[in-house]
């Protein structure tokens, strides 16, 4: 897509963090230089097992993950969002968070986003028990950030169960909202692009959603199926199962007109709060 500004890399993550930073780097060097923002799905960096994720945590600013991702942001003249990768917690030094961070095309660190929901749940497939709780702090912050397509809320993953959270994102001027995944086969297949699109309308945002997409070691399965939604819920792109970019046009001045003519926002008598969030 010649005008397209965003890239949804869809992506197979594992264990190995240089592999993984290589799979991202050619999906990369493959775009068109119109390409303002690249985004990655949950796990880009990494998609291990509790133990491996403490071990690679890293320090906010500091350590070589990001060290890497940032001489990528910079080598390639793009702002890069990494879906979700361990950080030390804010909040308590001994835990960490699955956390998503947002680097500008000089490389530097313009957002930080906690995962705010963890997904403990029980699923019908090889890996059967989920429990995020059991590695990861939840995070305590909301973060919306101005880039070059458009005012950024970010959510990862699991988030987009929780409308909640949308709109008050949509309340804080989120005009995109990101949703890098790592869907489970049963859950996305039953119910990713459902919540996709109804988070869209709801908000009458742009939903980008990058996702990891097949086997990650010996149970983990992703649903993968890529997604661009714009605010009226159009599927603006869809990537099922390939390992490679997807490439959309993001113009948020179409959301002006949508918003004038159904102002849900200002009808909604039910205003969203979150209780003892920080705002960033």
């Amino acid at each position: 897509m010649r005008n397209a500004n965003v890239a949804l890399l869809q992506l197979c993550s594992g264990d190995n963090v240089r592999s993984n930073l290589a799979q991202i780097e050619q999906q990369i060097k493959q775009l068109n230089n119109n390409i303002r923002l690249v985004m990655t799905p949950e796990n880009a960096l990494l998609f291990a097992d509790a133990e491996a994720y403490r071990q690679q945590a890293e320090k906010e600013g500091d350590g070589p993950l990001q060290a890497a991702v940032r001489d990528m942001a910079r080598r390639y003249g793009v702002w890069l969002l990494i879906g979700s990768m361990p950080l030390i917690s804010r909040e308590d030094a001994s835990r960490i968070t699955t956390s998503s961070l947002l680097f500008d095309d000089q490389g530097e660190l313009r957002a930080r986003y906690d995962k705010l929901h963890m997904f403990d749940v029980d699923i019908n497939d090889s890996h059967g028990h989920y429990n995020e709780s059991n590695t990861y702090q939840h995070g305590e912050h909301l973060t919306v950030v101005d880039t070059p397509v458009g005012r950024l809320g970010m959510t990862v993953c699991y988030d987009l169960r929780f409308p909640g959270l949308y709109q008050a994102l949509r309340a804080r001027g989120a005009e995109i909202i990101s949703v890098p995944a790592a869907f489970t086969r049963v859950t996305g297949e039953a119910h990713w692009e459902i919540l996709l699109r109804a988070r869209a309308i709801e908000n009458q945002c742009y939903i980008l959603a990058p996702a990891q997409v097949g086997r990650h070691g010996a149970t983990r399965r992703t649903w993968g199926h890529t997604m661009a939604i714009d605010g009226w819920g159009n599927v603006l792109e869809q990537n099922a199962d390939a390992v490679m970019a997807s490439k959309v046009k993001v113009n948020v001045h179409t959301l002006e007109q949508l918003r004038s003519q159904m102002p849900v926002a200002q009808h909604n008598r039910f205003q969203p709060t979150l209780v003892n969030l920080h705002r960033e």
